[in-house]
């Protein structure tokens, strides 16, 4: 996933994304052929596909990214036929989402322009676009970006409009990409504040290269209770369960979860705005190796205002 990859031209399932003169041996290719396979199986079943035919005729021929994004996520033919029978509603809305993918496509050119200058570093895999078992709007793996779209076109949380919505998402991803890939490793002991850099970092690397980060309810949401939150966090911040923080579901106004990507984000970003060498600071942020001397050295306190 850190590594450039190869160029792959593009067919009718795909939209391949150039990023300009200087940059235009670097191709990005989002891919739709995953999607249109499910709806046509979809189709067929009339909104009632069978587990077999979910397993062999869209996991089993989808591509690489379909099958990373197996464990944990669509688990198997057999466990998605269970979610789409429960939720025929989500997976009719998730088709109409497709329509917006051009526009999307075309605000990620100038979002991946942007990262080659912020990054010389940057490298640009794919984005894949898939149907999932409800449960992961995006994520990142050894082919690239996934983006669940029946959980993107369902997050009304998020951007009201869809096309900014699934732009500021995959933006988000292309921050884990840029990540080390010391940070991959699942097993490796984490901690509230380190896990929530590592998202605070992708919505900040989102918002430099498209803009806004993809969270953007959480600022509404905690308006008013920044710092009694941010006091709780850095009560908080060296302990190793972290599911107060994060991956505790989108929660509600009141009691808003994942709250872990709004403070390692505004720690992040108060780190890279003192930073005189952005570029550095940048890598710094990427390469995450001292998450306390990060937090000590942004300067950021409770309740401050970035």
């Amino acid at each position: 996933m850190r590594k450039r990859l190869p160029h792959v031209i593009a067919g009718a399932a795909a939209i391949v994304i150039a990023l300009g003169p200087a940059h235009a041996s670097n191709l990005v290719e989002v891919q739709t052929g995953d999607v249109e396979r499910f709806y046509r199986l979809y189709d067929a079943a009339k909104g009632m596909p069978t587990a077999s035919a979910l397993q062999h005729d869209y996991i089993d021929s989808g591509s690489d990214g379909v099958r990373q994004f197996v464990p944990n996520r669509i688990v198997s033919g057999a466990s998605l036929a269970k979610v789409i029978a429960q939720n025929r509603a989500v997976y009719d809305q998730a088709r109409s989402c497709m329509g917006v993918l051009p526009t999307v496509s075309s605000k990620l050119q100038i979002a991946f322009q942007r990262l080659a200058r912020l990054d010389p570093q940057a490298t640009f895999p794919p984005v894949t676009i898939l149907i999932g078992r409800n449960n992961s709007g995006g994520t990142t793996g050894k082919s690239g970006v996934l983006i669940g779209l029946e959980v993107a076109c369902r997050s009304s949380w998020l951007q009201g409009d869809l096309s900014e919505r699934l732009f500021h998402l995959v933006a988000h991803e292309y921050g884990h990409v840029e990540q080390s890939s010391a940070l991959d490793d699942e097993n490796a002991p984490t901690t509230v504040l380190r896990q929530s850099l590592i998202e605070g970092v992708a919505e900040l690397v989102g918002e430099l290269i498209s803009g806004q980060v993809s969270n953007v309810h959480l600022q509404k949401w905690t308006q008013g209770h920044a710092g009694t939150i941010d006091a709780r966090f850095l009560a908080d911040a060296d302990k190793i369960d972290i599911s107060d923080w994060l991956y505790n579901g989108v929660g509600t106004p009141d009691h808003p979860g994942d709250l872990g990507y709004w403070e390692g984000y505004r720690i992040a970003k108060a780190f890279y705005r003192k930073a005189k060498n952005k570029r550095g600071a940048l890598r710094t942020l990427l390469d995450l190796r001292d998450p306390t001397t990060i937090l000590a050295e942004s300067g950021w306190k409770p309740g401050q205002d970035i």
